[in-house]
């Protein structure tokens, strides 16, 4: 019997002989996130999962991987979260409740509540006043913004949206908000309730993830249709956004699930539904690496702190 309390599966198909992490979940994978630097030299892996269970591994040097801990949702987790010094791992989904798991102490508390599956949640440091709190975007069509500091079970914000909550990613001050109407909200974080500017994604079909780069100059959208688009927050910059074809083979188009910015080169790392993932430079507009597909789609994947591991998921993207 694992640690997790459950059997090792069967290796699965490797073909570019990466690591795998000990225990995986037992259903599709929906979120990963590492831990923040704060942790540095240690790297932990936190990923939610179908099976309704959020599950945590500490990632050794030599890469292999050893569990620390495991909550359970009463139905699917959609999303995770660091806070940024380590000490508390956020998740929701679709039992529309958002959790505070202390893996240190194994404790854990509810924090947010949705009329609907909530899609993402976030953490942010500082709202402009010192204080930290999660933001959560749901299915409810709404975000909402909760001080977790004294959990009251309601949002010290809440601001209502056009459509669903698809994805949302946050750095520093700048949210990025993208709804099921292929809307794009770009949101100050210390104005949380006003979005700066909002607009129509340039992709033609639906949205299925949002990036911030780390600069906190823009962001990258990817969508079902196979394609990526690079959008500047400022005005000034905008002359520099673009769109490019990724994750098309032979005349099949797959959806875009994950798109991670590396913090030090500001380098990005596109996966998709035909189970590939590739490294690009967006300011050269290259593709810097083209990795072997797996044969099942890449639902989600993420860069640890440093930039030196990458870690994706291998798991069915419906």
């Amino acid at each position: 019997m694992s640690a997790f309390g459950s059997p090792a599966a069967a290796a699965p198909n490797n073909p570019n002989n990466d690591i795998l992490v000990s225990e995986p979940p037992n259903d599709g994978i929906s979120s990963m996130a590492f831990s923040p630097s704060a942790l540095r030299p240690k790297n932990f892996l936190v990923a939610g999962s179908w099976d309704n269970q959020v599950r945590c591994w500490e990632v050794q040097q030599s890469g292999q991987t050893v569990p620390v801990g495991m909550i359970n949702h009463d139905a699917p987790v959609l999303s995770v979260a660091w806070s940024t010094d380590g000490s508390a791992i956020f998740s929701a989904g679709c039992d529309k409740t958002a959790k505070m798991w202390s893996p240190a102490t194994n404790q854990q508390q509810l924090v947010a509540q949705h009329d609907a599956p909530i899609k993402s949640v976030l953490y942010v440091s500082d709202m402009g006043n010192g204080s930290p709190c999660i933001i959560t975007g749901s299915w409810d069509k709404s975000v909402k913004y909760w001080d977790i500091r004294q959990p009251t079970g309601s949002p010290i914000g809440s601001v209502p949206m056009s459509e669903r909550v698809y994805s949302m990613d946050a750095v520093g001050n700048l949210l990025v908000v993208a709804t099921a109407d292929r809307k794009i909200l770009i949101y100050d974080v210390r104005k949380p309730t006003t979005p700066y500017f909002e607009k129509l994604s340039m992709l033609k079909y639906q949205t299925r993830v949002v990036s911030c780069f780390p600069d906190q100059t823009g962001f990258a959208v990817g969508s079902v249709e196979g394609r990526v688009s690079i959008d500047h927050v400022s005005e000034a910059d905008k002359k520099n956004d673009f769109a490019f074809k990724c994750h098309r083979d032979d005349g099949a188009i797959y959806a875009v699930n994950s798109i991670a910015f590396h913090e030090g080169y500001g380098t990005l790392a596109t996966a998709g539904s035909d189970g590939g993932f590739t490294f690009w430079d967006k300011d050269a507009k290259q593709r810097l690496k083209q990795f072997q597909k797996l044969p099942y789609p890449i639902s989600t994947s993420c860069f640890n702190s440093e930039g030196n591991i990458y870690a994706y998921a291998v798991s069915y993207d419906w």
